[in-house]
């Protein structure tokens, strides 16, 4: 038997090295996702267009000011009137506005309460979040400053710490997920037109009429792409580490087992999607659609499953991507030991199990009368 996988082998390398198509996506794939992605995704936000209006004109008005501005968060913008704020937000030469009455001077003093209005565009999501996060570290900063003949200063300090990701870097959030992302399109892609272009070729007939059974195939086709995967998650690993400094905390071997489950999972799924349709155009179609989609959007790799609606936080369970990712990001941040990550990792062994049966038994159906 190990003869025969290993003569199925090796013809699928002397088909890899052939096909400048596939070395292409196994080799540059990566490379160019996990630089485009790890540059261009950035979660924070810094040098917010600031309207600002100051109608007192005063030193605690520009007291005030002076906290937004020395945040690093805003880029001010100075306005002659309420009016003028509400067209630079209108005009987007402004994403918020920060209105300062005439009577803000007068009214802060300890037996009165004043305030100030602020405007935010709420037609940029993203922004508003940012700005409305931003806005209690300004007031923290306010409330520190000293104004003149007045106490504000606050008699409880609430401090607070981000543990695992200091400083919030969108790098080290993305750059982990990234491996999942990469890895199930890379997977399904190159499975699915392997084995479609054997169909496609009329080589599989040939193939079959061979003294080696249908396991055997799947196996020795697998193999080739299983060690070019495991190739890639390297590669990423190494990456994150040498170009986007991401801290490694946990087991390296618990995340290459990891990385083993799930690319051996979505190489069985592009085995399925090539028996299917037997064609190499519609393979790479349901590959893209099966595969770039839900890594990228439903699998936590962007938006967090535990905000979805009920119906699609229950179906991301069926995507291995949101285990595989929820184990990358423990085990790269938080250095998550085994015990944390088994549930995720059971779980990916259960959807393994799953798709390696039904992508078996639909390959033997169809080549077995």
């Amino acid at each position: 038997m190990q003869g025969s996988i290993w003569a199925v082998t090796r013809k699928e390398i002397f088909h890899i090295v052939r096909d400048p198509f596939t070395l292409a996506v196994a080799f540059f794939m990566p490379i160019v996702m996990v630089l485009f992605f790890g540059f261009a995704i950035e979660f924070n936000m810094d040098k917010i267009p600031l309207a600002i209006f100051d109608g007192s004109k005063t030193a605690e008005s520009r007291i005030l000011i002076d906290s937004f501005v020395s945040s690093k968060y805003f880029i001010p913008r100075y306005v002659f009137s309420p009016a003028h704020a509400i067209e630079a937000l209108d005009g987007g030469l402004a994403k918020t506005a920060l209105i300062i009455k005439p009577e803000f001077a007068r009214d802060l003093t300890p037996t009165r309460q004043t305030s100030v209005q602020i405007l935010i565009d709420g037609a940029d999501n993203s922004s508003a979040a940012s700005v409305v996060g931003y806005l209690g570290g300004v007031q923290q900063l306010a409330l520190m400053r000293e104004f003149p003949g007045v106490e504000l200063r606050q008699k409880l300090e609430i401090q607070s710490r981000f543990l695992f990701n200091p400083e919030l870097n969108s790098q080290w959030f993305v750059v982990p997920g990234l491996a999942a992302v990469i890895i199930a399109i890379l997977s399904i892609l190159l499975t699915a037109l392997t084995v479609a272009r054997e169909w496609e070729n009329g080589s599989m007939e040939l193939l079959l009429g061979t003294p080696v059974s249908p396991l055997e195939i799947i196996i020795g086709k697998l193999l080739p792409y299983a060690v070019m995967g495991l190739g890639s998650v390297l590669f990423i690993f190494m990456m994150s580490k040498l170009i986007f400094q991401v801290p490694f905390r946990g087991s390296f071997i618990l995340y290459m087992f990891s990385a083993l489950v799930f690319l051996c999972t979505y190489l069985a799924q592009g085995l399925l999607i090539s028996v299917l349709t037997r064609s190499q155009q519609l393979s790479m179609q349901f590959a893209m659609l099966s595969g770039l989609l839900p890594s990228m959007l439903l699998s936590g790799f962007i938006f967090p499953v535990e905000h979805m609606p009920p119906f699609f936080y229950y179906f991301t369970m069926i995507l291995p991507a949101r285990w595989f990712i929820k184990i990358s990001r423990e085990l790269f941040l938080q250095g998550a030991g085994f015990m944390q990550i088994l549930p995720s990792l059971a779980m990916l062994c259960l959807l393994l199990l799953m798709m390696l049966m039904v992508a078996t038994r639909k390959f033997k159906k169809d080549v077995e009368p």
